[in-house]
């Protein structure tokens, strides 16, 4: 007996292959379904000077957070439509948009990079992708310094060379400090100082005999070294100090034109004593200024309530790191990888303070940050953006930076 086969009609076979497009066509709908993003829309216009300044900054955000916020930017000038239906009332405007659509919050002026990554943060909205650099903590000394308490200099931190050691003498003890350019770094900070009272508890180191002497009486050989960076010897004899100054060419002074001399060019932010082969570049309006360090640098903005441009050179190579800033934000960044180090230091009460200017830098990179933390194991800090350098300072109040880089003040 034959086995019977199905029979398939014309209906059966128009169905299965209806059934078959459903199912492709499902399919298809469902994978051009786009992902739901958190977004970024900024209303401006490309004429507009803050707005052309966010420009690089949405462009950047938009090619680094691909997959993982949607950036927009509409330029209400050419199509007001936009503007009347967000209601802004100034240009630029930045809104932020969770995944389903829903305003989270609005930004009205110049936002910066960082600032908008951390408003993300703040709002819960995580656009990092759990990719984000913890960045280098350092609590405790990789290993103690085991330096003789005198053969550091209380100021800078550095070794103390015993032919420019400089000492202050106070009531209950003495300072011990590298040199003399030190000594006035440490009177600038100082509150409230008179520099008659306080020069009479300085010596100074002969350079010639090893012995100590007055400051106020030495002569001083004033010269260059190769970097421009000013030397200085000092003598209790001016006859030591000619001869001296037969082998290391340099002019001779007396202690009230040193002190003018190293007290002439002062930081912008904290007023200490600097010098510019050591110092940033600060530009504030048509004026040219300096900051003590890469974190007083960025505090100028605070102190003169004036945008900024800061010319730092990374703490292990020199490169250059420029800096501009617009409404207390960072406006560009270059290179746009550079990092800082903000060196603290544990108090008794257990909070963590400032370790001082000699303990910050800027970096290029973060390799670079770390080869230069590598060369000193008994650091303590952590890293930060250039922003947070910059947003730390302009929160400090009035008194604060009256106090700033103060002994005994700076907190």
């Amino acid at each position: 007996m034959r086995s019977r086969k199905p029979v398939l009609t014309m209906k059966t076979s128009l169905n299965n292959i209806l059934t078959l497009i459903a199912t492709f066509w499902a399919a298809a709908t469902w994978a051009a379904e786009p992902v739901k993003l958190p977004k970024l829309v900024d209303l401006g216009a490309d004429k507009c000077i803050p707005c052309k300044m966010m420009a690089p900054i949405l462009e950047g955000l938009k090619k680094e957070y691909a997959g993982k916020m949607d950036v927009q930017f509409i330029d209400v000038w050419k199509d007001p439509a936009p503007g009347k239906q967000y209601k802004i009332k100034l240009i630029p405007t930045q809104i932020f948009f969770d995944a389903s659509g829903k305003e989270l919050f609005r930004h009205e002026g110049f936002f910066g990079k960082e600032d908008i990554l951390a408003k993300w943060k703040e709002l819960g909205v995580d656009i990092s992708g759990g990719k984000a650099s913890a960045g280098i903590v350092r609590e405790t000394p990789v290993s103690a310094d085991t330096r003789p308490r005198e053969a550091v200099c209380f100021m800078c931190d550095g070794d103390v060379n015993a032919k420019t050691r400089t000492v202050v003498k106070g009531q209950s003890e003495q300072r011990i400090l590298c040199s003399p350019h030190c000594y006035f770094i440490y009177l600038s900070s100082i509150v409230g100082a008179d520099p008659k009272v306080e020069e009479g508890k300085v010596r100074v180191t002969d350079w010639a005999s090893g012995s100590v002497v007055s400051a106020t009486a030495a002569t001083y050989l004033y010269g260059m070294d190769s970097k421009g960076r000013p030397t200085i010897k000092a003598f209790g004899d001016k006859a030591a100090a000619t001869k001296e100054q037969q082998i290391s060419p340099g002019n001779l002074l007396g202690w009230e034109v040193l002190r003018s001399k190293e007290l002439a060019t002062r930081c912008a932010f904290c007023d200490r004593a600097v010098y510019p082969e050591d110092a940033c570049g600060v530009r504030f309006g048509t004026t040219h200024g300096h900051g003590c360090c890469t974190h007083c640098s960025m505090g100028v903005a605070a102190r003169l309530k004036q945008d900024i441009e800061v010319e730092a050179k990374d703490g292990l190579t020199g490169e250059l790191i420029r800096v501009k800033t617009l409404d207390g934000q960072i406006a560009s960044l270059e290179p746009a990888t550079a990092v800082a180090w903000f060196g603290q230091k544990q108090g008794a009460d257990g909070k963590w303070v400032s370790a001082g200017c000699f303990k910050q830098g800027f970096f290029v990179t973060e390799a670079n940050l770390q080869k230069w933390l590598d060369a000193r194991p008994a650091m303590t800090g952590r890293q930060i953006s250039v922003a947070q350098a910059l947003a730390d300072k302009m929160k400090l109040t009035p008194e604060q930076i009256a106090k700033a880089c103060k002994l005994g003040e700076c907190k």
